[in-house]
């Protein structure tokens, strides 16, 4: 899901501007995956369709665990093959230890990687939740 907001950076959300580095206005910023330490500038259309487009083409999640074949990068694959033999306490493990980079400073295609290797165990953990 996506959530849209909007900020008055003259009033009660000027600490949020300026935590953010909002100086123009509209400013539209995307957070990928509950990465809040900075966002990113969205620079495309402000209509609905280009929106719209936007998170499909660039925010909404493309690989399911459940099939691999279709959506996912032959990287994510692998990784899915190599968690699906780990037990779920390693998987947990793993999630906590890659949850606790999301703040650390990393090259975007790294950010990228780590947020693409936490959703595929989120959905790992999301699955072993409905088996109960």
């Amino acid at each position: 899901s996506v959530l849209i907001a909007d900020a008055d950076c003259t009033a009660e959300g000027d600490k949020l501007c300026e935590q953010f580095e909002i100086r123009g206005y509209p400013t539209i910023k995307y957070f990928v995956d509950g990465d809040i330490s900075e966002g990113q500038d969205y620079q495309g259309g402000r209509d609905f369709d280009s929106l719209k487009e936007f998170v499909e083409d660039k925010l909404e999640v493309k690989c399911f665990v459940s099939d691999p074949s279709t959506g996912c990068t032959e990287k994510q694959q692998k990784y899915i093959e190599k968690m699906a033999s780990k037990s779920p306490e390693d998987r947990v493990k793993q999630l906590t230890r890659l949850d606790g980079m999301k703040g650390d400073a990393m090259k975007r295609e790294l950010k990228t990687w780590l947020m693409q290797r936490i959703a595929i165990l989120k959905q790992f953990e999301e699955a072993a939740k409905e088996e109960l």
